[in-house]
């Protein structure tokens, strides 16, 4: 494999140069946008390529060295994306709920990742041993909460060597713990957002469903290249190693829309074409001088 390749049109189809309104943005984010059409900022993708490019290759150092790769997008649109993410790379999430003390208390989620394993087997069977039917139900839905909580880090054995986080809005606290143990954090980070608060700041939409796809498919594939790095410097024979690798799923044509819906129609933000035009100068700019 190779680190995965991407361009800005896939971004702008994706709808992740689309920010919240001009009323909802964070200063500190002045610097990573284009402008603003129609009340809502426009992203500047020309920054977030490299910076995308920049996390990739992090992610594909910390895998191939033999770290763990933490998913945490716990919003609706995310958790779906990023739980399939982390099991095609065989990595951890978190999607649901982040439980206070996730990583700064691990070994008290041990024990309940532990309880976890108990109610599995407990409930295993067709007709549990011993138990009525209200106790098997009753842990029927205490292994259900538990693995919406936990299934994710369930095999992760330790905290993790790195975090991926959607909507550090949404994760301040999974923020604050990787913060206190020296974890470095990659993020997406909104117009609405900090940017300071995490160690590799991507600025993007975290909020339109075909945008976090492409984030996480993206996240995902540099796993699977650290992976075959590490495979490799082992002397695995990755000709026979009988690994199925997804391709990234591409971008759509068709821009996500559930933002804009709420804030600005998308026509009067400009079109796919007039943006990459726009934003590409500040990459073609060496080139015209060359």
């Amino acid at each position: 494999m190779a680190l995965p390749e991407f361009t800005m049109r896939q971004l702008l189809e994706a709808g992740a140069h689309f920010g919240h309104q001009t009323h909802r943005w964070n200063p500190k984010m002045q610097q990573y946008l284009y402008g603003q059409r129609s009340g809502i900022h426009i992203i500047d993708l020309s920054q977030s390529v490299p910076l995308m490019h920049q996390a990739l290759v992090k992610v594909r150092d910390v895998v191939a060295k033999g770290g763990r790769v933490l998913f945490v997008g716990t919003k609706r649109q995310a958790s779906e994306p990023v739980a399939a993410a982390a099991k095609r790379s065989a990595q951890y999430f978190v999607n649901h709920r982040w439980l206070g003390g996730t990583l700064t208390n691990w070994q008290t989620v041990s024990k309940s990742i532990q309880r976890m394993r108990e109610v599995q087997a407990m409930i295993g069977g067709e007709v549990p041993a011993g138990l009525t039917k209200k106790e098997v139900l009753n842990l029927t839905r205490e292994q259900e909460k538990l693995d919406r909580s936990l299934g994710g880090i369930a095999d992760m054995g330790g905290i993790p060597d790195l975090m991926f986080v959607i909507d550090t809005n949404k994760e301040t606290i999974a923020i604050k713990e990787a913060k206190k143990l020296g974890i470095p954090v990659i993020a997406i980070v909104d117009s609405n957002c900090d940017p300071d608060e995490v160690d590799m700041p991507i600025p993007g939409n975290d909020d339109a469903t075909r945008a976090i796809q492409l984030y996480c498919d993206l996240i995902a594939d540099a796993v699977l290249d650290g992976l075959a790095a590490s495979q490799g410097r082992g002397g695995v024979d990755l000709g026979a190693a009988e690994v199925v690798v997804e391709p990234m799923l591409a971008a759509s044509d068709a821009v996500e829309a559930d933002r804009v819906a709420e804030e600005a129609p998308v026509a009067d933000v400009g079109t796919v074409d007039e943006l990459e035009a726009a934003m590409a100068p500040a990459e073609a700019a060496p080139d015209a001088e060359g």
